[in-house]
């Protein structure tokens, strides 16, 4: 047998999803509280989610107890593996003794300028999957590549869109890597969750969460917005917080400013 094959396990390379956790500042005792006040609404919205520590926004003599930072996101039921960090703070970090781990941002460097502009987290991940678009050139001809590859990005981007026409009940959750369509009710304790936009076209009473691995510019449309929580990017908000009156019940868009979620309503007619 190849010393290269085993019938027990195999090692290969591959990508995996984390959150990522911005850390801001070095106040850890307003850390803990800001992070406590978030959780207590949903204590298992991000139960046993797997988490790295991301202290690359901290000024360069600026430095964190990564290790009390981790036993904090555990105490939240988070599950953190590992740290991402610029060369420089390398040294003081590995005192944690966790793994280093790579993130990238996937946004455009246009979207990237005007958070530096605006002194908005950056907000990076684990690198997007390659897609047909990058694969199917096919034997066409070199003349024909180009538009070969337009339409394959086109049936790529397609293929990523899932379509729910179905009611979602209490305990469903659906999990879309690009947008989400959903026809039909989402009910009290059902989940709907995209890494794109979510479009419902009926009530959506459960919840929604889109643009989950740090799409900013993600937004959620909905005809009846009575949501138990809603979501863009990681900042969320709850039954606890109830809505306006003039978007509670109604046609709605949901969208990101900065760190803060706008509702505004949708005129359908």
């Amino acid at each position: 047998m190849s010393p290269r094959k085993s019938p027990y396990f195999e090692l290969k390379s591959g990508t995996v999803d984390t959150l990522l956790f911005v850390v801001k500042t070095t106040e850890l005792d307003a850390m803990r509280a800001e992070l406590t006040r978030r959780f207590e609404a949903t204590p298992e919205f991000f139960a046993n989610d797997v988490v790295a520590i991301d202290v690359r926004r901290l000024g360069e003599q600026e430095r964190v107890p990564v290790a009390e930072i981790a036993q904090l996101l555990e105490s939240v039921r988070m599950k953190p593996v590992g740290v991402v960090a610029d060369a420089a703070q390398h040294e003081w970090v590995a005192e944690a003794g966790l793994p280093f781990l790579e993130a990238r941002d996937r946004r455009s460097a246009s979207a990237k300028a005007a958070d530096d502009e605006r002194e908005a987290p950056v907000v990076a991940e684990v690198p997007e999957p390659a897609g047909a678009a990058t694969s199917a050139v096919g034997e066409a001809a070199a003349a024909a590549q180009a538009e070969s590859q337009s339409t394959a990005a086109v049936s790529a981007a397609a293929a990523q869109t899932l379509v729910i026409d179905k009611p979602l009940r209490s305990g469903q959750r659906v999990y879309a890597k690009g947008d989400l369509v959903v026809l039909a009710m989402v009910s009290n304790g059902a989940e709907v969750i995209a890494e794109g936009n979510i479009h419902i076209y009926a009530p959506l009473r459960g919840r929604a969460l889109a643009g989950v691995h740090g799409n900013h510019d993600a937004r959620i449309f909905c005809t009846c917005l009575e949501p138990e929580l809603i979501s863009i990017a990681g900042i969320y908000r709850t039954t606890e917080n109830p809505l306006p009156a003039d978007v509670q019940g109604k046609p709605v868009q949901v969208r990101l400013d900065e760190e803060r979620l706008i509702f505004e309503p949708l005129r359908l007619t």
